[in-house]
């Protein structure tokens, strides 16, 4: 894999979102609320920029993780429309630290090789298969940079409630990132498959403000 050194924006929506459990795949370390501990890249080097983000494309909670109380974790759907739009947020690493991400996001253990000129080309690259986050997505360039994001191949996957601890991560991380305030946050999130008819206003609003709480 060629010029590992380059940089490239990873957009995160799920509960990356919240920079303090991001930076334990960079720098490596066990996140709040999480079983893992993650080992980190071989480059611990900081991300050199971070921002806001939008990503036109369906989130939704699928499949169950042991790190997250065996609850739902967030995807994004690979049709892109111009309607639909999912916080997120974009980290400016290297190719060889979003190689080491993707490779502690599969949980793989082995070295890991993405074809990121291929993901950019057909817009998407499917590097690991079978796996949750195994396929990487070209969303297009800022400033000067490519951004990717990991996901599924699949969107036909089973809807699965999302733990109230993922939840409170990730509206954490929206709230650091974009600034919005507890009902902006319940309005983005009540729609969502696996949210949606699993919680009610009540319960959802108190995920998102329990880490308020003093």
């Amino acid at each position: 894999m060629k010029n590992l050194h380059d940089k490239v924006w990873y957009a995160c929506y799920g509960s990356n979102i919240l920079e303090e459990r991001f930076l334990c795949y960079v720098r490596g370390g066990q996140p709040n609320g999480a079983k893992r501990t993650y080992d980190g890249c071989g480059d611990k080097t900081l991300p050199d920029a971070n921002e806001d983000f939008h990503i036109s494309s369906e989130l939704y909670f699928a499949k169950e993780s042991e790190n997250w109380e065996n609850g739902g974790v967030a995807f994004i759907r690979t049709s892109f429309e111009p309607g639909v739009s999912t916080i997120g947020r974009i980290y400016l690493v290297t190719k060889g630290q979003l190689t080491d991400i993707a490779r502690q996001e599969t949980n793989t253990k082995q070295g890991l090789t993405i074809d990121f000129d291929r993901a950019i080309e057909d817009g998407s690259y499917i590097f690991k298969r079978p796996s949750s986050y195994g396929n990487i997505v070209y969303l297009g360039p800022q400033n000067g940079y490519p951004i990717f994001t990991l996901t599924n191949e699949n969107d036909l996957q089973q809807l699965t409630k999302p733990s109230k601890n993922y939840i409170e991560t990730i509206s954490r991380g929206i709230r650091e990132a974009h600034n919005l305030d507890d009902k902006t946050i319940l309005e983005y999130l009540r729609s969502k498959g696996g949210i949606n008819g699993n919680y009610d206003d009540k319960e959802l609003l108190e995920i998102i403000t329990s880490d308020k709480i003093v």
